[in-house]
């Protein structure tokens, strides 16, 4: 059963934030919803619109804008972290330096940390004292923002080390338009949710070169087979990958033109640059900097990930789009489900 009247911190007011602050205050919970940039928040609170993101949609008088980290944190237990995967140390830091009670985060970025390889949860925990954590949530799964905001039917996935944590976040979220699941596969869950980023850039440059459905669905078909073989050598269950946060997510984000890394892919496949790509999205593509995660995991693991290293090369070391996908093409041949009988008998 839906809980009400939980004061909830939602920090980061783009487009994803401001969409499950609307799902909350539908919930009749109180909102407080957090940016950086005094102007927006003016908005929220004066005209109860976020236009730059979200145009069109008009917010609940619940949801009330601060620009002040610690003023948006008074009286709060449980925060939906929405930044950026590369926001995410900064913002926590300045969380607990005026933090004194314990905190459950409910994080809903889609990201790995390149270098230190890190999913977010892990993230987290190494950069958030641990006296001021009381749980680590992950939300995840097929979810544009602009659908949410709409209440356009949605189902998503929730998972945490913590059972009952994971049950209360799905009780905070729950109505008639927005379904949520548990799964205790905190691994999986991040894993496809990062991944399915690079598949989606992928997909967008496929499209972009004009190469139609039969290349998508093999694709986002392969692409799966790549996620699930990463994720299972970093031990998550490899069923999980066949649910909401995999399959799921990552047929609605390369299919899809509110999916902004199928945006940048398609940019690419038409023959502009990366850096050309960034500048005219606006927003953060989530897939770039893991695409660099995924290429140095697939090392670090010693799997094979065609489809990212193609992408790799493409974004990082100006490989031709067109040529990037003859490659693919041209690959020694193998059997389909040699990968799933490998998962299988691991």
């Amino acid at each position: 059963m839906t809980c009400k009247n939980e004061k909830i911190a939602v920090i980061g007011a783009g487009s994803w934030g401001t969409a499950l602050a609307i799902v909350l205050a539908d919930n009749e919970h109180e909102v407080h919803l957090w940016g950086h940039k005094k102007e927006q928040i003016e908005e929220i609170n004066r005209s109860h619109t976020n236009k730059k993101y979200l145009p069109d949609i008009q917010l609940s008088e619940s949801i009330i804008g601060y620009d002040s980290l610690e003023m948006a944190m008074n009286g709060i237990n449980n925060i939906v972290l929405a930044v950026p995967t590369k926001a995410i140390r900064e913002v926590l830091g300045k969380i607990a330096k005026f933090q004194t009670k314990p905190i459950t985060i409910i994080h809903v970025s889609k990201g790995i940390e390149p270098d230190t390889l890190l999913r977010v949860s892990e993230m987290i925990k190494e950069e958030f004292p641990n006296d001021l954590l009381q749980d680590i949530v992950v939300l995840s799964g097929p979810s544009h923002a602009e659908e949410v905001s709409l209440r356009h039917p949605t189902t998503v996935t929730v998972s945490s080390e913590n059972e009952e944590a994971a049950k209360h976040v799905q009780d905070l979220f729950m109505n008639q338009n927005f379904r949520v699941y548990t799964n205790s596969d905190i691994i999986g869950v991040e894993i496809g949710g990062a991944l399915k980023n690079i598949i989606a850039l992928a997909a967008g440059i496929s499209d972009g070169l004009g190469y139609g459905d039969n290349a998508k669905a093999a694709l986002i078909t392969r692409g799966l087979a790549e996620i699930a073989r990463l994720g299972t050598k970093m031990g998550a269950n490899p069923l999980t990958f066949l649910g909401l946060s995999g399959i799921g997510d990552l047929i609605v984000t390369c299919t899809s033109v509110h999916s902004r890394n199928w945006r940048a892919g398609n940019m690419l496949g038409k023959g502009m640059k990366l850096n050309e790509v960034l500048e005219n999205m606006g927003m953060v593509v989530e897939g770039v900097r893991t695409t660099k995660a995924a290429h140095q995991l697939a090392k670090k693991y010693d799997v094979q990930m065609p489809i990212a290293n193609a992408l790799y090369s493409v974004l990082f070391n100006e490989f031709n789009p067109k040529e990037a996908v003859d490659s693919l093409m041209g690959r020694l041949k193998t059997h389909e489900n040699e990968d799933l009988t490998n998962l299988l008998n691991d």
